[in-house]
């Protein structure tokens, strides 16, 4: 689907959101169910096959890379989680639909007669034009004096409103708008309880790093930067040749780290066991780390391009700016890496998703 993909960035930039085209490409092509449980009709794809698949989809189109990755985690998290009710609801008669899923807990449930009343307001919701469930989280009073605890709510994308408030410097082409719903209705069984998730990060990062230094390399050979015959290509420069050896090995490093960390929580998950607080943290810190070495690689390469890259229409510009938006991502903070500290330090209880 690469070259569909590659088609569509344009367009994307433009209009603010996923195309028709990129989507049904992913869904097509069964990237959106990797995740999803087999006995729903999904691949069921083991850990490292995920990273991959996504990291791909970022290399060619960032975009669709990011969307890829919260469309898969938006099928697959309820596919997991939900009750055999709610399955059945989101899943029937064997028909996979698109989804869209925001994680901040910026919505209140509140209990019913079967069910909870819901309400809320959720920015970032990546895809969502093209979704026809979403799941959102929000915080539910199991009585007036309780606790607040959060939950997921999964109902249908009919019920919701998007605002159209994309107007962004990067990622522009996720149309991660803002979505609402107003005292909706939500089954018991289409509520369930938050689960970890963030190692997904490092892929989309991994991939944009890549394209810079793909689309650099290329560059280098044709392009001369200075006055006069004598200026030499970028391939002549020391600089820049330095800077690419460079920056091959940072990213083969970092993204080797996400790979044996990811291989390691995989062994975890196949002998049943439970990840420990410890592996969580460094597969999310994982991720953070591979945003920090991709977001320094795009900004050395972008520089290193030349005047070229100012516009617009330059594959380098949207690659920093992507990456750079990808970065202010909660689950990519430097708080990530205060919470693995913690538990190196005897630190007891530390929530991975703290």
């Amino acid at each position: 689907v690469a070259d569909t993909l590659a088609a569509q960035i344009a367009t994307e930039e433009r209009d603010g959101r996923l195309s028709r085209a990129s989507v049904d490409a992913l869904y097509d092509a069964g990237v959106l169910r990797m995740k999803l449980p087999r006995v729903l009709g999904g691949h069921e794809a083991d850990l490292v096959t995920q990273f991959e698949v996504l990291e791909a989809v970022a290399t060619i189109n960032p975009a669709a890379g990011w969307c890829a990755m919260v469309g898969a985690t938006s099928l697959a998290m309820p596919g997991a989680f939900l009750p055999d009710g709610g399955i059945e609801r989101m899943f029937g008669n064997g028909r996979i639909p698109r989804g869209a899923i925001v994680i901040m807990p910026s919505g209140e449930g509140k209990h019913v007669a079967g069910g909870y009343r819901l309400t809320g307001r959720w920015s970032f919701a990546s895809g969502v034009h093209h979704a026809e469930w979403v799941s959102a989280h929000a915080l539910v009073r199991e009585s007036p004096d309780a606790p607040p605890r959060v939950h997921m709510f999964s109902f249908p994308a009919a019920n919701i409103t998007i605002h159209d408030n994309w107007q962004v410097f990067g990622l522009r082409g996720t149309g991660s708008c803002d979505i609402s719903v107003d005292d909706i209705f939500v089954p018991a069984d289409c509520v369930w309880d938050v689960a970890f998730v963030a190692y997904e990060h490092a892929a989309f990062a991994t991939g944009v790093a890549r394209h810079a230094l793909d689309t650099l390399t290329d560059l280098a050979i044709t392009k001369k930067r200075g006055y006069g015959p004598d200026a030499k290509s970028l391939a002549d420069r020391e600089s820049l040749q330095r800077f690419i050896g460079h920056s091959e090995l940072k990213l083969a490093a970092a993204r080797a780290l996400a790979i044996d960390l990811n291989t390691q929580a995989m062994t975890a998950i196949e002998s049943s066991a439970a990840l420990t607080t410890s592996l969580a943290l460094e597969l999310r810190g994982s991720a953070v780390y591979c945003t920090e070495v991709a977001t320094d690689i795009v900004a050395a390469a972008f520089r290193f391009a030349g005047a070229a890259s100012i516009f617009d229409s330059s594959d380098m510009q949207r690659c920093l700016r992507d990456i750079n938006v990808a970065g202010q991502h909660l689950f990519v903070s430097d708080k990530t890496y205060e919470l693995l500290g913690q538990t190196r330090l005897g630190v007891a209880d530390v929530p991975p998703m703290g």
